[in-house]
């Protein structure tokens, strides 16, 4: 397997409805709630990339392009877009799916990275764990 091909196989996908104690003033999802949400994401991503103890250890830039009312769906999808020696960065979309019609748009974008830890969290390497793990880099 190769790099890319881990990627793909590392893309994570989770659905939410949009309930009321999920919102601000504004009747729209929380920041805090959204941000959760991309982490919770990324992490799994992440993890199902590196088959390694992973922690956050950054949200690189979060874009709040559209307010996402109540009574939607969201869909959250992580992908793994670049790797380090210890760490993953992973980008983040988050789509509003109206309930009942077909209509669905990005809402928010970020990028969130992650360092791969040893037994001692300690950060160790996630390219030599991948290569013993048969990826070709």
């Amino acid at each position: 397997m190769n790099i890319e091909e881990r990627k793909a196989l590392s893309e994570t996908r989770i659905f939410k409805p949009v309930f009321a104690s999920d919102t601000n003033h504004y009747n729209t999802l929380h920041g805090g709630v959204a941000m959760h949400m991309m982490d919770d994401t990324a992490f799994i991503a992440a993890t199902r990339f590196t088959k390694l103890p992973v922690v956050t250890v950054s949200s690189d830039r979060i874009n709040f392009n559209k307010p996402i009312p109540a009574g939607t769906i969201v869909e959250i999808v992580a992908k793994v877009i670049e790797l380090g020696v210890t760490s993953v960065k992973v980008g983040v979309d988050v789509y509003i799916e109206q309930m009942y019609t077909e209509n669905r748009e990005l809402a928010i974008q970020g990028v969130l990275t992650f360092v791969a830890l040893d037994s001692n969290k300690r950060p160790v390497s996630i390219v030599k764990h991948l290569e013993k793990l048969g990826v070709n880099l």
